[in-house]
C-alpha cells in the first residue's frame, strides 16, 4: 500500500511546473503562477544554471511544493565529468541518446555505478537547499527505465523520497499500459506514493488555456497531475529543444481565472503530493 493510500481522495489535482531552475524566465513564471494562479508545485533541476535563483524564490513561497527533477539526459550533471565519463559527451553534458544509454544502464555495471553516483549527488544537492522534498520525477521521464527507477528508489530512500510521478496519460497507446503497470508495481512495492494519471505529455510545451480547460472538463477520479513548462516572454528559445514551446501561453493558462474556476468546480483537492496524500498542508 502506498503512503497515504488509506486517505487517498476521490479526486485530487496537482498542478506542476517542470524545469524549475533552468532559466530565470522559468523561475519568474513559476513564482507568478503560484502567487496569482493555480500552480501548486514545481520540479527543481538542481544542476541547472538558475537553480540558486529558483531556490530563493521557493524559500519565499513556502506554500509552493518543490520536488526534484532528476536530470540524466540532455542536461548538466552535478558531479565533475571525470567522475562520470560514461554518462557525458565531449561537451561535458549528459547525452541525449536515451535508447543507447538505456541499454548501457541495464548492461554495463560501471555505467550503473556512475549513474547511481550522479543520482545520489542530485539528491544531496536538493537536500542542501533545505527545501522539503515533495516529490521526484525525471527530465524526459527517464525513470520509465526500470534500472533508473530502481536506483532512484534505492538512493531516494535515504533522502526522504515519498512520492513520484507516474507518467501515464489517459488515451495513450495500448502498448504503453503494460509498461505503466510495471512502473506502478515498482512504486507500490517500494511504498512510494504516486498519481494515477498525468495531463501534459501529448501536448508538451502547448498546455495553453484551451488545453487546460479541455482536460479539466473530463477530469477523471483519482489523483491527477497536470504538468507544464511556463516561462515569461523573452527573446529566443530557452534551449534548442524548446524551439516550439509556447511558454508564455502556458503561463497565461496557469494565471487564467477560467482555469481557476474550472478547478474549483471540479471539487478536486489541490496542492502538492504531500498535501494530496495527507489531505492536510505541511507548512
Amino acid at each position: 500500500m502506498t503512503p497515504g493510500a488509506a486517505h487517498k481522495p476521490r479526486r485530487a489535482l496537482i498542478v506542476t511546473a517542470d524545469d524549475f531552475g533552468l532559466h530565470p524566465r522559468i523561475n519568474e513564471a513559476v513564482e507568478r503562477a503560484h502567487q496569482n494562479g493555480v500552480l501548486t508545485a514545481a520540479s527543481l533541476m538542481v544542476s541547472a544554471p538558475a537553480a540558486a535563483d529558483a531556490v530563493r524564490r521557493a524559500q519565499r513561497n513556502p506554500t509552493l511544493r518543490v520536488g526534484l527533477h532528476i536530470v540524466l539526459a540532455d542536461g548538466v550533471p552535478i558531479l565533475a565529468t571525470h567522475l562520470i565519463p560514461a554518462l557525458v559527451n565531449r561537451q561535458g553534458r549528459l547525452g541525449d541518446r536515451m535508447v543507447r544509454d538505456g541499454l548501457r544502464f541495464f548492461l554495463v555495471p560501471e555505467v550503473r555505478r556512475q549513474l547511481k553516483a550522479e543520482i545520489r549527488a542530485q539528491f544531496q544537492a536538493f537536500a542542501r537547499t533545505g527545501l522539503k522534498l515533495d516529490h521526484v520525477n525525471t527530465h524526459k521521464h527517464f525513470h520509465l527505465h526500470p534500472t533508473v527507477l530502481a536506483l532512484i528508489i534505492e538512493v531516494g530512500s535515504e533522502y526522504g523520497l515519498r512520492a513520484m510521478r507516474l507518467p501515464y496519460e489517459p488515451g495513450a497507446p495500448r502498448w504503453i499500459k503494460p509498461w505503466m503497470a510495471r512502473v506502478r508495481k515498482q512504486l507500490d512495492n517500494a511504498g512510494i506514493a504516486h498519481n494515477d494519471y498525468v495531463v501534459g505529455m501529448s501536448q508538451t510545451g502547448n498546455m495553453d488555456e484551451a488545453a487546460l480547460l479541455a482536460a479539466l472538463a473530463r477530469l477523471p477520479e483519482g489523483v491527477g497531475e497536470i504538468y507544464s513548462h511556463p516561462a515569461v516572454a523573452g527573446e529566443g528559445a530557452i534551449t534548442p529543444t524548446m524551439q516550439t514551446y509556447r511558454h508564455s501561453d502556458e503561463l497565461d493558462a496557469l494565471l487564467s481565472e477560467r482555469v481557476a474556476s474550472a478547478i474549483a468546480a471540479s471539487g478536486a483537492i489541490t496542492g502538492g503530493f504531500a498535501d494530496v496524500f495527507s489531505q492536510r498542508p505541511y507548512v
